[in-house]
């Protein structure tokens, strides 16, 4: 598959994207809450929701930061803790880029300088490991979803995103491509040796990545599940089907720091509303989920940057 073709397919996949969105949200509420007894649904999410959902975090940030650790293993040793302290140093950095892509940079940080390099290639890895879990399992979600609406209308776009499944599966599995692509790249041509990286990977390796980030895919839609049962009373069984929806097109979409929520937000309303979910609730358990998982460590991350021993780049 040529550069130039997957361009093509990317865009193209983000302009489904945004179309339908538009057809969803601005059909529906949007973010226009109406009024609800979000104070009540506050006070009925005892706080052994809140100890879980808390647990939940560590095991989440847990499970990226042994993850991160496997990946740079090839170009550095690190303990679990140092990993732990730089997946929160880039939770720091990514919150301020589209996407969260910035995390590489806070991570990389805790590598020695000469490796730096290399160990932005190998989080590259484990980022096209997510994404590939988010697309693959918001693919099916979706096609679910919308094969089982009335009508079965938004087929073709679901036809259309489930065709990057198998893409994204292909493509992390052979690294090499993804090294041939990115040395086309005039400005990374210089680059070479600390794509080398992304050669020293085996299947096995790989699998063991992927299933690291399915994992972590699962307590992350658990979170969310959780508060959206807690707070607007919506049921396991749609919230399965709707989260990884939610999820697929909060990554597709370019968003950064609150514009993050409130296309998460928008379309959690849209897709939520009809299941009987009170939109300002909906927004409420967004909103909760969003501060906990990614606000509450990026502040944990900035405090590690501030105190944290990095060495400096001699």
């Amino acid at each position: 598959m040529s550069r130039r073709t997957l361009q093509f397919t990317r865009w193209g996949i983000f302009l489904a994207a945004c179309v339908f969105l538009y057809l969803e949200v601005g059909a529906g509420q949007g973010t226009r809450t109406v009024p609800g007894d979000w104070q009540g649904s506050l006070r009925s999410a005892k706080w052994p929701v809140w100890v879980a959902l808390l647990s939940m975090v560590v095991l989440n940030w847990g499970i990226e930061a042994a993850k991160w650790r496997r990946l740079v293993a090839p170009v550095e040793a690190m303990g679990f803790g140092r990993a732990f302290s730089a997946t929160l140093a880039g939770t720091a950095t990514g919150l301020l880029t589209p996407n969260r892509t910035g995390e590489p940079v806070g991570r990389v940080l805790f590598l020695a300088p000469e490796h730096r390099w290399q160990g932005g290639f190998a989080t590259l890895v484990g980022s096209i490991a997510q994404f590939t879990t988010t697309v693959v399992l918001g693919a099916a979600a979706f096609l679910v979803w919308r094969l089982s609406s009335p009508g079965g209308g938004g087929t073709w776009a679901a036809l259309l995103v489930a065709a990057v499944a198998p893409a994204a599966l292909f493509l992390f599995f052979r690294p090499s491509l993804l090294r041939r692509m990115l040395l086309q790249v005039p400005g990374l041509r210089r680059l070479g040796g600390a794509t080398e990286v992304l050669d020293k990977y085996p299947t096995g390796q790989l699998l063991a990545v992927l299933l690291m980030s399915v994992a972590r895919y699962a307590v992350f839609a658990g979170q969310y599940m959780l508060l959206l049962a807690a707070m607007a009373g919506l049921s396991w069984a749609d919230s399965a089907v709707m989260v990884p929806v939610i999820y697929l097109f909060s990554t597709i979409v370019p968003t950064m720091l609150l514009s993050e929520l409130g296309v998460r937000g928008s379309v959690a309303v849209a897709l939520l509303a009809p299941c009987g979910g009170q939109p300002a609730l909906v927004l409420l358990a967004s909103f909760g989920v969003w501060a906990v998982n990614i606000a509450l460590p990026a502040v944990a991350g900035a405090v590690v940057l501030l105190v944290a021993r990095i060495h400096a780049r001699p």
